[in-house]
C-alpha cells in the first residue's frame, strides 16, 4: 500500500506546474476582463463617493388610527430597499430613525433622480369610473365647457386602451367633453354603474322628454362643494394638485388631476375605487407590437380579474365619458381609457410613455403599496471627505498591519516569506479585480465596512501560509528532507486552512444574512476573501512551495531559507547509514522515519 500511495504523491509534485499555470491564465482572463468592461475601479458606496441622503417622515391616512407602527415601517423600508435597487441604484441604504422616520441614502452616479421621485411615493393604485372630465384650467363659469374640438383633437390623439390578452380592446373614439354642469356631479359610483344603458338624458330633461331640474340648479351641498372644487381647480398648479388629492379616501367621490397623449392637464371629477393596487398581481413595461409604443402591461389576481371584469361590463354600457375608467395613482390620473366590452384578466395601460417612464410605473406597481404615506423632510448632499478622511486613515492602518506582517514573516521564516508575499500579492489582485467586476454586474459597491473586511483578511490569509509553513518545519525537525517534508505536511495543514477558512465563512454568511446596510458589505467581503484564501492556497502558495523545494538554496536548508535543520532543532537523520553484511546486530531501533 506504501508504494502505490508514494507514487501517486510523486506524480502531483511533478506536476506543480500546471497549477500555477491555471491561476495565472484565470488572473489574467479576470484582469483582461476588467479593462474590457471599461471598469477598473471598483464602485464605491455612499461613504467613500457621495450621494444623496433623503429624510422622510411617516403619517398616517385620513380614517387610520395607530397606522404609523414598527410593522408598517419596517414593510415600508423593505418596499423603499426594493424599488431604488430596482432602479440600478446600489448600495443603497434604508433604514428607520426614531418611530416616525425614514433614511434614504443614495449613492452618487446612480439614477439618483428617478430614485428620490419614488422612495416616497405610496403607489395607491385605484380602477376609478370617470364621472365627467374638462381642461385643466380653471374653469371661469360652472357653464363653460372646453371646446369640443380641441378636446376632440386631444382625444383622438390619445393612444390610452386596455386589453385583456385579447379578449377585448377599449374604445378609442373621440368623445366631446360634456359641460361642467351636465354631468351628474356627487352621484355615488354604484348609481352611475348601475345607470341604463341608455343614453344619459341631460340634466335639463329627463327620459320622457320633461324638464327636470339641472344638477347646479338645486344641489345638494356635498354636489355644490364638490362643484366649485372641480371648477376651481388649476391643474397646472403643483401645489394646487396636491391639495386636491390630499385627504381623499377610496371610496369617496374625488376629484383629480391627468395628462393626456399631447401632454395637456385635464382635470376629472371620479366615483369612488373599485379596483385597486393590491388586485394587481405584476406589471411590466413593453413594447406595443402594433403601435410601437412603450406600454406597461398589468396582470390582475383571481379577485381582482373579477372586480375589473365587472367594474368594466357596467362602463361598457355608459355613455361618454362615463364608460370611462381612471387609472389613477397617488391620486394623479395616468390613463383614463374609454370601454367597449367587458375586460378581466390583465390590462394595459399606455399613453404617453418613454422606456423610463414605464419602467418607473411598472417598477412602483410590482413592488406594491407602502402601507404609510410619507412627507419629504429633507435632502442633503453627502460629501465623500468625511468617508475619504476615514478611507485614508483605514488604508493607513492596513498598511501598518500589513507591514507588520511582513516584517514578522522575513525575520521569523526568512526565505519562506517571499511565498507568503507573492501569495499575498495575488489574493490582492484577485480581490481588486473580483471586486471591480462584480460592481457592473451585480451592483456590488466598495464602502468602508467593506475596506474593513478586506483588512481583516489579510490576517486570515497570512495565517494559513504560517500554518502550512509550520507543518513542513514539525517534518524538517523529525529529521526528513524537504520534499518530502513539504507532501507529508500538506494533508495536515489542508485540513487546518479548511476548517478555520469554513468558520470564517460561515461567520461572514450569518452576519450577512441577518444585517442590513453596510455591515453587509463587511460581511461580503469578508467571505470573499475567505474563500479566495482557499483559492490562493490551493493554486498558488503549495505549488509554488513544491517547486522552490528542488531548489538548492531551500532544499539544503540554507541559513537564510527558514529550514535550516540546525536552526529548527532537527533530530539526525535515522537511516542515515545501512549496516554491512556479515556486522554483528546491534539493538534494534523501532523508531519509523
Amino acid at each position: 500500500m506504501a508504494a502505490p500511495k508514494k507514487g501517486r504523491s510523486h506524480g502531483a509534485q511533478s506536476r506543480p506546474g500546471r497549477t500555477l499555470a491555471l491561476i495565472l491564465i484565470a488572473m489574467v482572463a479576470l484582469t483582461g476582463g476588467m479593462f474590457l468592461s471599461g471598469h477598473t475601479t471598483p464602485r464605491l458606496g455612499i461613504d467613500l463617493a457621495g450621494g444623496t441622503s433623503i429624510t422622510l417622515k411617516a403619517k398616517s391616512e385620513p380614517g387610520q388610527k395607530n397606522a404609523v407602527n414598527q410593522t408598517n415601517m419596517n414593510t415600508a423600508v423593505s418596499i423603499i430597499e426594493r424599488r431604488v435597487n430596482g432602479l440600478g441604484v446600489t448600495e443603497s441604504e434604508v433604514q428607520t430613525q426614531g418611530s416616525d422616520n425614514i433614511i434614504v441614502n443614495i449613492p452618487k452616479g446612480t439614477n439618483e433622480a428617478q430614485a428620490r421621485e419614488q422612495v416616497g411615493t405610496t403607489a395607491q393604485l385605484y380602477f376609478r369610473p370617470v364621472i365627467t372630465v374638462a381642461a385643466g384650467a380653471p374653469t371661469p363659469e360652472p357653464s363653460a365647457s372646453p371646446s369640443g374640438s380641441d378636446k376632440g383633437k386631444a382625444t383622438d390623439k390619445a393612444t390610452d386602451k386596455a386589453t385583456d390578452g385579447g379578449k377585448g380592446k377599449a374604445s378609442s373614439t373621440p368623445t366631446p367633453t360634456p359641460t361642467a354642469s351636465a354631468t351628474p356631479q356627487g352621484r355615488a359610483v354604484t348609481d352611475a354603474l348601475k345607470a341604463d344603458s341608455s343614453p344619459t338624458p341631460s340634466a335639463g330633461s329627463s327620459a320622457s322628454g320633461k324638464p327636470t331640474p339641472s344638477a347646479s340648479s338645486t344641489p345638494d351641498p356635498a354636489t355644490a362643494a364638490l362643484q366649485k372644487k372641480f371648477t376651481d381647480l388649476d391643474c397646472t398648479d403643483k401645489a394646487a394638485r396636491s391639495q386636491v388629492t390630499s385627504g381623499v379616501r377610496p371610496e369617496d367621490t374625488a376629484v383629480a388631476c391627468g395628462k393626456n397623449s399631447s401632454g395637456q392637464w385635464e382635470k376629472y371629477i371620479l366615483g369612488p375605487a373599485e379596483v385597486n393596487g393590491k388586485d394587481v398581481d405584476k406589471a411590466q413595461a413593453t413594447i406595443n407590437q402594433q403601435t410601437g409604443a412603450w406600454v406597461v402591461n398589468m396582470d390582475f389576481t383571481g379577485s381582482g380579474s373579477k372586480k375589473f371584469a365587472k367594474i368594466t361590463s357596467k362602463l361598457s354600457q355608459q355613455q361618454p365619458p362615463m364608460n370611462q375608467f381612471a387609472i389613477v395613482l397617488d391620486g394623479d390620473v395616468v390613463s383614463a381609457p374609454s370601454v367597449s366590452s367587458t375586460l378581466s384578466g390583465s390590462a394595459e395601460i399606455s399613453g404617453s410613455f418613454d422606456q423610463q417612464s414605464a419602467q418607473d410605473l411598472a417598477n412602483v406597481l410590482s413592488y406594491g403599496a407602502l402601507p404609510l404615506s410619507f412627507q419629504e423632510q429633507s435632502v442633503t448632499t453627502v460629501t465623500a471627505a468625511l468617508g475619504g478622511e476615514q478611507l485614508h486613515a483605514g488604508l493607513i492602518a492596513g498598511a501598518i498591519g500589513l507591514l507588520l506582517v511582513v516584517i514578522y514573516l522575513v525575520v521569523y521564516y526568512r526565505g519562506l516569506s517571499l511565498i507568503a508575499l507573492a501569495s499575498l500579492m495575488v489574493s490582492a489582485i484577485l480581490t481588486y479585480v473580483i471586486m471591480t467586476l462584480l460592481g457592473p454586474a451585480i451592483g456590488f459597491a466598495l464602502n468602508l465596512p467593506a475596506v474593513c473586511g478586506a483588512i481583516v483578511a489579510i490576517g486570515i490569509t497570512a495565517d494559513s501560509f504560517i500554518v502550512f509553513f509550520e507543518r513542513i518545519r514539525d517534518e524538517i525537525r523529525e529529521g526528513r528532507s524537504l520534499r518530502p517534508s513539504v507532501e507529508r505536511a500538506w494533508p495536515r495543514a489542508r485540513r487546518t486552512i479548511l476548517v478555520s477558512d469554513f468558520v470564517s465563512f460561515l461567520a461572514a454568511a450569518v452576519l450577512f444574512v441577518v444585517t442590513v446596510g453596510k455591515v453587509q458589505g463587511f460581511a461580503f467581503t469578508l467571505g470573499l476573501t475567505t474563500v479566495l484564501d482557499v483559492v490562493v492556497v490551493f493554486l498558488f502558495t503549495k505549488p509554488l512551495m513544491t517547486l522552490l523545494a528542488r531548489k538548492k538554496f531551500f532544499a539544503s536548508g540554507h541559513p537564510w531559507s527558514g529550514l535550516d535543520p540546525k536552526r529548527l532543532g532537527a533530530k539526525p537523520p535515522l537511516r542515515r547509514t545501512r549496516r554491512a553484511p556479515g556486522s554483528p546486530v546491534g539493538p534494534v531501533d523501532t523508531k519509523e522515519a
